[in-house]
């Protein structure tokens, strides 16, 4: 009898039928893991909020140092925001600020920026939670704000669009720079955005000033920089932490010296640098605010020098930009005959330490010495002659901002 064959039965290899089951416990991994994950972790959301002061008329739009009202104001507000979302019991609560007060027909708009960290389940619920924050925050200050808390705001927008509010602002840094040590002179590196406005003079593709941005196309710097070197073709400037990796490098248009910058003692040491190209703001690269004229700094007010200069005199350069804190010292005691013997006037101010702890060095110069205002918005000194580094009774010289404002307005527009 004719019997067809039986075709044998044969079994899976036992490594194939391993991996087969990998492979399916792989997909479903991802398939039921990854809107669990993003379900189930924290995110940050960012948002703007607007609302209307009546009657009251402000005009700061954050790219320029704001009057001493529209400071107050804003750091009031601020205050208020930080005290309601702390009080209120949200724990998911990271930071709030005030970015412009600017006029409208019945007085002023104030515009916020906030940021919150929650997980994503609760972003409809913390949404209507923050508005209903802010409008009893307005309730609660109309007689002192003249608010108008049904005129609240409050829409999410992305991480790139809250950067872009801050990034056109004068004096933000990106980072807030913590400081253990106290020289640039074997100091601490800074860390990438706490001092965005920092730029480097190359000189022929090498570092030799420090310069601050204080516009898309200006920068501000030391006229001793250029007395010998100033054929603009020679300079290039680069914006970064890293003084050979920069984020944007651009050519130098025009050098503008102070009419009457003098050598000796460096008088009026104060240089304008017109970029061949405008500078694109980003979160790495901002402008620092010019001081208004009447700003002052008083004895043991702190500062924060950065730059690329020498780590200590006739040293090494830093590849990392370094930073230090100081301290403001009165120009009655730098001028001192066991100090620096009256060279100080008053276009010039001390900063740093009379026991020669902390200070700027060679190559620092022209590099920007920085101070706060009450709501932590960065204004400028320029780096300009010292006798030595960090010498016994020899602190720093700084060219002081606030006596060529209208000096800089004249030549820039600024």
């Amino acid at each position: 009898m004719y019997r067809p064959s039986i075709p044998s039965q044969r079994s899976w290899p036992l490594w194939t039928t391993i991996l087969i089951f990998l492979g399916v416990a792989a997909i479903l991994g991802v398939t039921i893991g990854l809107p669990v994950h993003f379900l189930a972790v924290d995110k940050i959301y960012y948002y703007q909020g607007d609302f209307h002061i009546s009657g009251v008329t402000y005009n700061d739009n954050c790219e320029n140092a704001g009057s001493q009202a529209s400071t107050n104001l804003s750091k009031d507000i601020e205050t208020k925001m930080l005290n309601a979302f702390q009080n209120s019991g949200i724990y998911e609560y990271v930071k709030s600020e005030v970015i412009k007060l600017l006029p409208n027909d019945n007085g002023s708009n104030v515009q916020l920026q906030l940021k919150f960290k929650f997980l994503p389940a609760k972003r409809v619920s913390m949404r209507t939670k923050i508005k209903a924050i802010l409008h009893q925050m307005l309730k609660d200050n109309m007689a002192s704000w003249n608010a108008v808390p049904a005129s609240i705001e409050l829409k999410e927008i992305s991480k790139a669009a809250s950067e872009m509010l801050t990034n056109n602002c004068c004096g933000r840094q990106l980072a807030n720079s913590i400081i253990t040590g106290n020289k640039i002179v074997n100091g601490k590196s800074a860390q990438a955005g706490a001092w965005p406005w920092q730029a480097s003079m190359q000189w022929k593709g090498h570092h030799y000033c420090g310069a601050s941005l204080i516009s898309s196309r200006w920068l501000l710097s030391a006229a001793h920089c250029f007395a010998k070197r100033n054929n603009s073709k020679d300079w290039t400037v680069n914006f970064g932490t890293v003084v050979n990796k920069p984020y944007m490098t651009r050519k130098v248009q025009k050098i503008i010296f102070h009419e009457n910058y003098s050598s000796p003692g460096l008088h009026d040491d104060i240089a304008l640098i017109q970029l061949a190209e405008e500078v694109s703001f980003t979160k790495y690269i901002r402008r620092i605010c010019l001081p208004e004229a009447k700003m002052k700094l008083s004895q043991n007010d702190n500062v924060v020098v950065t730059g690329w200069g020498t780590l200590h005199m006739n040293g090494a350069f830093p590849v990392i930009l370094q930073e230090a804190f100081l301290k403001i010292i009165d120009n009655n005691i730098c001028n001192a005959p066991h100090a620096l013997s009256g060279s100080v006037t008053d276009t010039m101010l001390c900063a740093g330490f009379m026991s020669g702890e902390a200070d700027a060095c060679q190559n620092d110069s022209g590099g920007p010495l920085t101070y706060p205002d009450s709501r932590n918005i960065w204004h400028l000194g320029i780096v300009s002659w010292g006798d030595g580094c960090g010498k016994k009774n020899k602190p720093g010289v700084y060219t002081r901002v606030t006596s060529y404002r209208n000096w800089i307005t004249s030549k820039t527009g600024l």
